[in-house]
């Protein structure tokens, strides 16, 4: 799964994992994790996401990262958003009031670049990745994060020899061979998706989406 893939897709238009709304299990679970007034939210994997706006509007700032300067500029010119740009060793950044969005791989970033995050929300980023990536993006992109950050994970599940990804197929044991014990992971929905909604994976015979609650331990836990 390398760059051009997705550079690809956004090119050509093929962004099916885009929804023109913010995620509803977004807004149901969110204010049950206690995330701080104010806090940072870390959004990987970003795209032109409007949960980044429904995070922004409950008060947080956003860091958003994304691999497609496409996404980026449709995400700002879409919200009648102008940034302003900056570049530095994580790629270019684009802000724009409580919201910034780095277009870069979210493999080169580190501990600064998330220092001030207190949370995260992960929709689209764990299921876009492969298997030997999701590894990686584990292993190294989740410790960056600080003591006691909150997250907010949202997969799906279906048997996954009956398609190729991405979406990928992420079964509960998978995540908390990932995230456990350095995260408390704690499985908060699990919710069908019939054949006949639009959010349904074609050529899948069976599809779950799965919410689960993140709380990074600390050290002393």
């Amino acid at each position: 799964m390398n760059p051009e893939f997705w550079q690809q897709r956004w090119q050509e238009g093929r962004i099916g994992f885009h929804q023109n709304a913010p995620t509803a299990l977004l807004q149901k679970h969110w204010h049950a994790l206690g995330v701080p007034d104010g806090a940072k939210v870390f959004v990987p994997l970003a795209g032109k996401s409007l949960d980044m706006l429904w995070l922004a509007a409950q008060g947080h700032r956003v860091l958003g990262v994304e691999l497609t300067q496409a996404a980026v500029d449709q995400f700002f010119a879409e919200n009648e958003l102008r940034p302003q740009v900056h570049e530095s060793r994580y790629g270019l950044h684009h802000t724009a009031g409580a919201i910034e969005i780095i277009r870069g791989n979210v493999f080169a970033l580190d501990a600064a670049a998330l220092a001030d995050c207190r949370a995260v929300f992960d929709r689209a980023a764990i299921i876009a990745l492969p298997p030997p990536l999701r590894a990686r993006y584990a292993r190294e992109t989740y410790p960056l994060l600080p003591d006691n950050c909150r997250g907010l994970m949202i997969t799906l599940e279906y048997p996954q020899d009956e398609r190729e990804g991405p979406p990928f197929s992420v079964p509960e044991i998978e995540i908390r061979q990932h995230f456990e014990p350095e995260w408390a992971v704690d499985l908060l929905e699990r919710r069908p998706i019939p054949r006949d909604h639009p959010g349904h994976v074609a050529g899948t015979s069976q599809l779950d989406t799965v919410v689960y609650g993140l709380r990074h331990r600390c050290v002393k836990d």
